[in-house]
């Protein structure tokens, strides 16, 4: 097999000395055009992972880039003239210089031809002369752009500025600076690479990069000025500059990785931001799993090795990536942070990518953690006499059993049972199924549990198994089940009031879930004429009569609910139901006063929250459910800009809580779903509205929602599913961590860790 690679990074290099071990036959061809050794940026980090995958394809070269690394196991943040470090963290960094000599090298004495220095032939012409080429060219490949109309690459540009320089500062640890300045933050991402040498990238937002003037500031001049901002911290020491430009960080996804006989590896495949992991570890993982493909396919069929390589590799670079652009998110706007605690700060950042939670931070370094959880809520003097620190042992509460006081109402903890949709009610009416499902919870220790969406009137309901809250039989059978969670548990009771629009009069899930067409059919609001999918039913255009009888409907239900003895109440606006749709311009299209602005779009639905708030005991606390985003790109929609805006708006209507969502107003909707995906919406409610959140999606455990608590990312954390497959989850919490103030239910006290 005669192989041309394109490229002469690490995944050219790494790639074709594995195939030259593994296909000792095969022809190899690097072209780079850069002359050898030059190469751009300083050095690169690898994680003790990776290092293993590294010794296990090929000892050799595992061997000799051991031996150039600079090893360390602490992370160091400074914030404010504040210190923090970090411990139980391993990664080695080394030279990218020393990387690539070591892998030429290599190559070379495996026999792979080297041509650097010239121009590189065009991949359809080394396509027509090879049996494989490589396209590892890095983010600008020309192969990607070669066969662009395959491979559909999708580049996205970050919205921050960085700059990657180097230094003589000596450094023991990874270290970040967060500098606040007069022009903005600036972030230091910096970590040694060989004795006296440091990688030092420098990160701000674009309006920071602008103040500062680093728009008209060469190589030279960043170092300058970048020598002053970070005088404190480099101590005399210089920073070097190569090819050092202002660059805004460039997500390279492809649609596909691989066409006929070419495929791409590394930064011509994908990219991840550098805050969470370095392009070419991915590169030199995208070798090993290339060769390891040929090894299981032969070279008979090369195009199935190239899709069983893709197959094998496109679920961690997916995961890889999401987390990356979580973490790069989290940069790029940092500058939101900043005001927090230094100890939270540092939870906030070790666990940005979503990748650490809480459990997995502890087990690293137990002293960060439970320090951080001492400040979240202050132990007992009998807890602060003798606070246990080591991995292993309890420690001090976690965020997620501390309290939370809401108006007259106290919260036990911080776990709420999200509202989960039952559809096993007749004619509104909750039963048996409802007591059971809601009253295990509440035994199993949640602090809220809410009940499901519960339609204020008959054709609010989402289908006829859905539960109500408008008539007598209704708040008597609530009554019934927020009488057993408040005589069997400490667990507050709270109900969530909805309206489902446009979006009522569906079939059970489990009978078709599409919208009803027979004579069980009911009439439907919405703020248009316009169903919520094409060739649905089309709902009524609300008149400003009908908006009257839903506010009154409203309040009338929070009476009862108020009567039924719940804690909480809740306004369900979110999900795309009758609220959702007028707060959302990719379904509320009106031209009155109640459609168009955002302010105009608003006016129903906080409409109904005062009217709520009114009706609903003033020392009881109100939430409001919201989809923060309709995840459409290029037409209208609701945003994460519109949501804070809202949120404020919500507070100043009496709302208490923020419960953040999304998606749901229109089908076509592009929800990234994945590992607590949400909880960045309510993170920047939280901190830019300046109001309290509940986080919700993808949240499967305690530890996740402790994570979330600890990083003041929300206030509460509402578990649907998790609670579903363990109604016990916060009891089991509550156990592992031997909360002794946890109000254990008496018949299970047989059951609680001594």
């Amino acid at each position: 097999m005669r192989i041309a690679c394109i490229g002469g990074g690490p995944a050219s290099l790494y790639a074709s000395l594995l195939f030259r071990q593994a296909l000792p036959e095969t022809e190899i061809t690097i072209y780079e055009r850069n002359r050898e050794g030059d190469t751009f940026g300083w050095g690169v980090v690898f994680s003790d992972e990776t290092l293993g995958h590294f010794m296990q394809a090929d000892p050799v070269t595992s061997d000799e880039i051991t031996k150039a690394f600079v090893h360390w196991t602490a992370i160091d943040t400074w914030l404010r003239g504040t210190w923090v470090r970090s411990n139980g963290h391993g990664f080695s960094g080394l030279g990218r210089r020393r990387l690539l000599a070591i892998l030429g090298a290599r190559c070379k004495a495996l026999g792979v031809r080297l041509v650097f220095d010239r121009e590189v032939p065009s991949p359809q012409e080394l396509a027509a002369t090879h049996d494989l080429v490589l396209g590892a060219d890095g983010v600008q490949s020309m192969v990607r752009q070669a066969y662009a109309g395959h491979f559909r690459p999708d580049v996205r540009m970050g919205t921050a500025r960085f700059t990657w320089l180097g230094s003589t500062l000596p450094l023991e640890a990874f270290t970040f600076i967060f500098q606040e300045t007069p022009h903005g933050l600036f972030t230091v991402h910096a970590y040694p690479f060989e004795p006296g040498l440091a990688t030092f990238i420098v990160e701000c937002n674009e309006s920071t990069w602008t103040r500062a003037g680093m728009e008209a500031a060469d190589e030279a001049a960043t170092a300058r000025f970048m020598e002053g901002v970070f005088a404190e911290h480099l101590r005399g020491h210089r920073l070097l500059t190569n090819r050092s430009i202002w660059r805004r960080f460039p997500t390279v996804r492809c649609a596909a990785w691989h066409h006929q006989n070419v495929v791409l590896l590394g930064d011509a495949a994908h990219t991840a931001h550098f805050s969470i992991g370095s392009g070419t570890k991915l590169a030199m993982e995208d070798a090993i799993a290339l060769v390891a493909a040929f090894r299981a396919h032969g070279t008979r069929d090369i195009p199935a090795a190239l899709a069983a390589y893709e197959a094998s590799r496109r679920r961690d670079v997916d995961r890889l990536q999401r987390a990356a652009r979580v973490s790069q998110a989290w940069f790029e706007e940092a500058d939101r942070y900043v005001a927090q605690a230094p100890h939270a700060f540092v939870f906030n950042l070790m666990t940005r990518s979503q990748r650490i939670t809480y459990a997995n931070l502890r087990t690293r370094d137990a002293a960060l953690v439970d320090e951080v959880a001492r400040r979240y809520a202050p132990a007992s003097a009998s807890e602060a006499a003798t606070p246990p620190t080591a991995p292993g042992t309890a420690g001090p509460r976690p965020p997620a059993l501390v309290p939370l006081a809401l108006r007259g109402i106290t919260l036990p903890n911080r776990i709420v049972v999200s509202p989960m949709c039952q559809y096993s009610a007749r004619e509104g009416v909750p039963g048996d199924w409802h007591l059971v499902h809601l009253g295990s919870r509440a035994v199993g220790g949640a602090g809220l549990v809410m009940a499901e969406a519960t339609a204020v009137a008959a054709a609010g309901r989402i289908t006829h198994g859905c539960t109500g809250l408008w008539d007598d039989a209704q708040e008597a059978a609530w009554a019934r089940i927020v009488g057993f969670i408040h005589g069997h548990s400490a667990s507050k009771a709270g109900i969530q009031l909805a309206h489902a629009g446009r979006k009522a009069s569906w079939g059970l899930p489990w009978e078709g879930d599409r919208p009803l067409v027979d004579a069980r059919a009911w009439p439907t609001l919405g703020p248009t004429d316009q169903p919520f999918a094409p060739g649905q039913p089309a709902p009524r255009a609300m008149t400003r009569a009908d908006m009257e009888a839903v506010r009154a409907q409203f309040m009338a239900s929070a009476q009862r609910a108020a009567r039924a003895g719940f804690d909480v109440l809740e306004v369900h606006a979110a999900h795309g139901y009758l609220l959702s749709s007028f707060l959302s311009p990719a379904s509320n299209t009106r031209t009155d006063a109640y459609g168009g602005s955002l302010e105009r779009r608003m006016a129903f639905p906080l409409e109904v929250v005062r009217a709520v708030r009114e009706a609903w005991p003033q020392d009881r606390p109100l939430f409001v459910r919201i989809s923060a985003s309709d995840w459409l790109e290029g037409e209208p929609g609701m945003t994460c800009e519109d949501a804070v805006v809202l949120a404020r708006a919500l507070a100043a209507a009496g709302c208490d809580v923020v419960d953040v969502s999304s998606g749901g107003n229109v089908p076509r909707g592009r929800i990234e779903y994945g590992r607590m995906y949400q909880v960045p919406f309510a993170d920047r409610i939280r901190h830019d509205a300046g109001v309290k959140v509940m986080a919700v999606g993808g949240i499967p455990d305690v530890d996740h929602a402790n994570t979330v608590l600890a990083a003041e990312r929300a206030d509460l954390v509402a578990i649907a599913r998790g609670h579903l497959l363990n109604p016990y989850l916060t009891l089991q919490a509550a156990g592992v961590a031997r909360d002794p103030a946890f109000a254990w239910p008496r018949p299970y006290a047989p059951a609680r860790p001594s």
